[in-house]
C-alpha cells in the first residue's frame, strides 16, 4: 500500500473542500448572517492542514487500483465529516451523526434529509447543501484531476473508482483533458439551466441553488415543498434538465467533437429514454383513470415525477405518496433502474440491466442451441467478459447489501414500505421513498444506528460499492 501518495491526495481533497467551504462565507457577507463564521474558519483550517498534507511530495508518485479505491473512499468519508462540522458548530443540526447523514446525502447527491423544515435555515447553509451536491455530482476527485495531475497514468485508477457505471473509457488520450472536458460540460449545462431559470423569474439564489441540485441529480430544495410552489415552466425546466444530467457525458461529448451518429448509437441512451417516455404515460394515463381531471395536468407531473426519481434527483412538485398503487410502483421499480452510465444519476445504471438482459437472452439460446457461439454486444462493439463479471458481482454485492440494510434498519419498527424504500432511496441516491420517508416526510425518526447504515449505503450507493467494501477488507491493509 502506498500509504504516501494516499495521504498526498487526502491533502489535496481536504484543501479543495477548504477553498469550497470559503464560497458559502460570502453568501453569509450578502444577507448579513454570522453563520457564515463557522465556515471561514473550517476554511481556514482546511486550508493549512491541506497545504501541510501535500507539501512533503511522495517518492512513489505512482499506485493501482487498491490506492485508488482506498483513496476514493476515504476521500469521500474524509470530504464527509469536514463538511457537517460548519451544521454542528452553529447548532443547526447539533447532532453529529444528523450533521453527517445531511451532508453525505449531499455530496452523494441523495438528496435525503433529517431537517423537518428548511426555510428557517440561514441562506449560507442551504447554499452548502445545495452547493454540495453539485460537487459531488461529478466527482470531487475528478474535479481536482482536472486541476492538478496527480499520479500520471495511474490516475485512471481514481476516475474509474469514482466515476459512475460498469466501465470507464478514457474521451481523449490524456485523462487530465478528459476531466477538463466532463467538467467543461458540467458547468456549461449548470449555467444554461441557472439562466432559464432566472428567466422564468426564479430569484437568482433559488435559480443557482436549484440548478446545482438538478446538475447533481441531489434534489435538496430551498422550501419545503421542493419544487411544488414553483411554475410550471420552472418545473419543466427542470423536468428537463434532469433528464439531461442523467444522460451519459459520452453522449455531449460526441456532439461537442460532431461525432452526431455516433452520439445516437449509444444504446443506453436510446432505452433511457424510452424507459422514461413509457413510465411518463403510464403513470399519466393511471392517474387520470384513477383520479379523474385533464390528462396534460397529470402528464406534467408524471413527467418530473419520473424524470426525479429515474435520474435520483429526488425534487418533487405533488406527494406522490398518495399516488394510485400502480404509479408508486412503476416508480418503486425506477428506483432500482437509475441513470445512464457516466452521467450524474445514481440508481443500478441503465447499461448494467442491457448487459443483464442480453446475457439472459444469451443463455436461454445457448440452451436451445448448445453448439452455438454468441457474443454479447453493445453500440455495435462486443462487451468483453471482465465487463460482464464486474456487472454480475456488483448485483451480487448490491442484493447482499440491501436485504442486510433492511434488516439492520428494521429494529426501528417502522413498516415495510418505509423500511424498503428508505434503502431504496438512499442506496441508489435517490431521496424519498414512500410512506414515512416520502416527499413530504423525512429521515429524522430513524435511530443513531439505522442512520449510520443509511450513510454508508448512501456513500457505497455513489462509489459503486466496491471502493466501500475494500476499506472493510483485512487484507486491503496488510503490506
Amino acid at each position: 500500500m502506498n500509504y504516501s501518495i494516499i495521504r498526498t491526495i487526502l491533502g489535496h481533497v481536504i484543501r479543495f473542500e477548504g477553498a469550497f467551504l470559503l464560497i458559502p462565507v460570502i453568501i453569509a457577507l450578502i444577507y448579513g448572517e454570522s453563520s457564515g463564521i463557522y465556515f471561514a474558519v473550517c476554511g481556514a483550517a482546511c486550508l493549512v492542514v491541506g497545504t501541510h498534507m501535500t507539501h512533503k511530495k511522495s517518492g512513489n508518485r505512482s499506485f493501482f487500483a487498491k490506492e485508488g479505491f482506498v483513496s476514493v473512499s476515504l476521500s469521500w468519508i474524509v470530504l464527509s465529516i469536514i463538511g457537517a462540522l460548519p451544521f454542528v458548530l452553529s447548532g443547526v443540526i447539533p447532532n453529529p451523526v444528523d450533521a453527517m447523514f445531511e451532508i453525505v446525502s449531499g455530496f452523494t447527491t441523495t438528496g435525503a434529509s433529517i431537517l423537518p423544515e428548511v426555510e428557517s435555515l440561514p441562506k449560507c447553509m442551504l447554499f452548502w447543501r445545495s452547493f454540495s451536491h453539485w460537487i459531488g455530482g461529478m466527482g470531487v476527485l475528478v474535479f481536482i484531476l482536472a486541476i492538478l495531475p496527480l499520479g500520471g497514468s495511474s490516475e485512471v485508477y481514481l476516475m474509474s473508482a469514482e466515476s459512475p457505471g460498469p466501465k470507464f473509457g478514457k474521451l481523449l488520450p490524456k485523462l487530465q483533458k478528459s476531466a477538463m472536458t466532463l467538467y467543461g460540460i458540467y458547468l456549461t449545462m449548470t449555467v444554461i439551466e441557472m439562466l432559464l431559470l432566472l428567466a422564468g423569474g426564479m430569484s437568482l439564489f433559488d435559480s443557482i441553488c436549484t440548478a446545482f441540485g438538478t446538475a447533481g441529480t441531489g434534489g435538496f430544495g430551498v422550501y419545503n415543498d421542493s419544487m411544488g410552489s414553483f411554475s410550471p415552466y420552472l418545473q419543466n425546466v427542470v423536468t428537463i434538465f434532469m433528464v439531461l444530467f442523467g444522460i451519459n457525458f459520452n453522449f455531449y461529448f460526441f456532439l461537442l467533437v460532431k461525432e452526431v451518429r455516433e452520439a445516437f448509437a449509444m444504446e443506453e441512451v436510446r432505452w433511457y429514454l424510452i424507459i422514461f417516455a413509457a413510465a411518463t404515460l403510464m403513470i399519466a394515463a393511471n392517474l387520470t383513470i384513477v383520479q379523474g381531471g385533464s390528462p396534460f395536468y397529470y402528464l406534467h407531473h408524471s413527467a418530473f415525477q419520473v424524470a426525479s426519481v429515474m435520474t435520483t434527483t429526488g425534487f418533487a412538485t405533488v406527494d406522490f405518496n398518495l399516488w394510485p398503487n400502480f404509479s408508486r410502483s412503476i416508480l418503486v421499480v425506477l428506483m432500482f433502474i437509475g441513470a445512464c452510465a457516466g452521467s450524474t444519476g445514481g440508481g443500478m445504471k441503465v447499461s448494467r440491466y442491457i448487459i443483464y438482459f442480453k446475457t439472459l437472452k444469451k443463455e436461454l439460446s445457448t440452451l436451445i442451441h448448445p453448439r452455438s457461439v454468441k457474443v454479447i454486444q453493445c453500440d455495435g462493439k462486443a462487451v468483453d467478459h471482465d465487463t460482464i463479471r464486474s456487472a454480475n458481482i456488483y448485483l451480487i454485492a448490491y442484493i447482499f447489501i440491501y436485504m442486510l440494510s433492511v434488516l439492520l434498519i428494521s429494529f426501528d419498527k417502522f413498516d415495510l414500505t418505509t423500511n424498503f424504500t428508505a434503502v431504496a432511496a438512499t442506496f441508489n441516491n435517490i431521496g424519498p421513498g414512500l410512506n414515512v420517508v416520502g416527499p413530504t416526510g423525512n429521515f429524522a425518526g430513524f435511530s443513531m444506528f439505522s442512520k449510520i447504515v443509511l450513510i454508508f449505503d448512501m456513500l457505497a450507493g455513489r462509489l459503486e460499492i466496491f471502493p466501500m467494501l475494500i476499506l472493510l477488507a483485512p487484507g486491503t491493509w496488510k503490506k
